[in-house]
């Protein structure tokens, strides 16, 4: 949640979204987000070529990232994770985390 969501119904700020007056303590409402363009800044080579949306959920802190992307070359869901991991432990670390774990959001909020 974020401090411009309303913990009742009611109209937005601004009364453009309609999504956003609704009650953020029970609801996933999507948002817009600067998360793709942001990544674009620490990874230029993946700059212009992301887009992103937000969801707003009640917890007070972690995100999470669905990411769908087109291959230029096919590859094996295996080779995917192991190149995330791969950039977990090192380039990203701190940043980027992966688990094959059952674990929700507040399970991360002490991840460093």
């Amino acid at each position: 949640m974020t401090a411009t969501q309303l913990t009742v119904d009611g109209p937005s700020r601004g009364g453009k979204d309609w999504r956003g007056g609704r009650c953020a303590s029970q609801n996933i409402i999507p948002s817009s987000t600067g998360a793709a363009k942001a990544v674009g800044k620490v990874l230029p080579s993946v700059n212009g070529k992301l887009t992103g949306m937000a969801f707003r959920v009640p917890t007070p802190d972690v995100s999470v990232v669905d990411l769908t992307c087109r291959l230029e070359k096919p590859a094996k869901y295996e080779d995917i994770v192991a190149a995330i991991k791969e950039a977990a432990a090192g380039p990203m670390q701190g940043v980027l985390d992966w688990t094959d774990e059952e674990v929700v959001s507040t399970d991360f909020v002490s991840c460093k």
